[in-house]
């Protein structure tokens, strides 16, 4: 609902949540190989490597060569592609604020005590599934 909530004030909005997920995985580790990112997202390495052609294409990423094995290929946001990202979370935060502020002071409470049960319950999500599925 946030992606659709604002994406007639920004257009770039539409930008798909898969190559957003990728900008945000490099945005937290990069330079970084097309194996890693899909380990990283639990995608196959075609995916990920079809992702970032079309993000290349996009010039939201760069290819490069690892400086400490020149034969390792690797992948890290561009300066439009950093410039994307940061106008993505300044644009979803913007929107946050604006609906929390337009809600009732109990349901800001309650929203705010909810919060560090929702960080370990995002916490639970990022490990590996004990049931072996991923």
């Amino acid at each position: 609902m946030l992606r659709t909530s604002i994406r007639a004030d920004y257009p770039w909005e539409a930008l798909p949540m898969a190559q957003v997920e990728l900008l945000q995985s490099l945005a937290d580790s990069a330079p970084a190989r097309v194996g890693d990112l899909a380990t990283r997202l639990r995608l196959a390495p075609s995916t990920v490597s079809g992702l970032i052609s079309q993000m290349m294409a996009s010039g939201l990423v760069e290819r490069g060569t690892n400086r400490s094995d020149r034969r390792v290929a690797v992948v890290e946001l561009s300066a439009d592609g950093k410039r994307q990202l940061a106008g993505w979370h300044t644009a979803h935060r913007d929107r946050i604020a604006t609906a929390l502020g337009e809600l009732d002071p109990q349901d800001r409470t309650a929203i705010d005590a909810a919060l560090p049960a929702l960080s370990r319950l995002v916490d639970r999500l990022a490990e590996p599934r004990r049931d072996g599925r991923g």
